[in-house]
This record gives structure tokens, C-alpha cells and sequence, in this order.
């Protein structure tokens, strides 16, 4: 079986493509199974999360690229700026996941998210289309990482408070 162990930078041609959903796409050890029909294991370091476009390297130096699976989303747009903004802050003080557009800001499926986004003020549409949420200043909570890449990561030797009141 194939092994694919590293996120490269692979110029040119590639040898196959794997199609993951979001879900999918956090996981960083798994089979899968390539376009080609060929299985493969996706063999990663923890907490290596997956984005389209990505380009995965299996040891012999076969190259596959990682395609994002389109998938149901609940889509709200709308043109002013306030309400756009508004809607984005509700959704991420929920800590949903969201891919954010020009005028757009896509998140999984939840009915209760419809209906606040859709009392903001926001169109809200079901669609069927890939996913790719942003990153987030904690994106995959890999604290060395985020640390070692600039970013600020949270110290959980001790409690912390974000303000939420569950």
C-alpha cells in the first residue's frame, strides 16, 4: 500500500489526486482510497490538517494532490458590511468553523446557525460545494506549532477564560 508521508512542495505533474471532505481533511493518519483506485495511507505527523490544493509524497516519490470534497454548507450572503461583519462575530464566538468570501460565509449545516444568521439580516442557502474553512489563530490547536510559526498558542497548565458563559 501506498504511504504517503509528507506535505511537499511538488512542482509540475502529479501522479493521482485524493478527494476529502473537511471532516477528512483534519485527520492526519488514515486510508484512503486515491482516483486512481489505488489504496493508500495518508501518514502524517499529528495534527497536520489538509487543504485543496495540497500535495502529499509517499517515500518512492509518487505525488498526490489533495482535492476538496464538496459537501452540504449552509451559505449566508448579503451586501452590507455591518451585517456581514456581525454575522461573522456570532459565528465565530460559536467556534464554528468558516470559510469566508467576498460578501459570503459558508459553515456546516445547523439549523439554529440558519436562524440567527438569518435574523442578522443574512440570505442563508443550502449548497453543495467544497469547503474550506479559515484557519483560525488556533487552527488545530498544535500549540508548538502555531508558537513556532509566530502565532500565539494558549499555556493550558493553567485555566483561562474567554468570556463565554456556558
Amino acid at each position: 500500500m501506498l504511504e504517503l508521508v509528507e506535505k511537499a512542495e511538488v512542482d509540475g505533474v502529479v501522479d493521482d489526486s485524493v478527494v476529502l471532505p473537511f471532516a477528512l481533511r483534519q485527520k492526519s493518519r488514515q486510508r484512503v482510497r486515491l482516483a486512481s483506485g489505488r489504496d493508500a495511507a495518508i501518514v502524517l505527523a499529528p495534527g497536520v490538517h489538509l487543504h485543496d490544493g495540497d500535495r502529499l509524497r509517499a517515500a518512492d516519490g509518487t505525488a498526490v494532490r489533495v482535492v476538496a470534497a464538496a459537501e452540504s454548507v449552509s451559505t449566508a450572503r448579503t451586501d452590507d458590511p455591518l451585517r456581514f461583519a456581525r454575522a461573522c462575530y456570532h459565528l465565530g464566538n460559536r467556534h464554528v468553523a468558516l470559510q469566508i468570501g467576498a460578501g459570503f460565509v459558508r459553515y456546516q449545516p445547523d439549523h439554529v446557525l440558519d436562524d440567527m444568521v438569518r435574523g442578522l439580516g443574512l440570505a442563508v442557502t443550502h449548497e453543495h460545494v467544497a469547503f474550506e474553512p479559515e484557519g483560525g489563530a488556533y487552527a488545530g490547536h498544535s500549540h508548538a506549532g502555531a508558537q513556532s510559526h509566530g502565532h500565539h498558542g494558549h499555556d493550558h497548565h493553567h485555566a483561562h477564560d474567554h468570556g463565554h458563559r456556558h
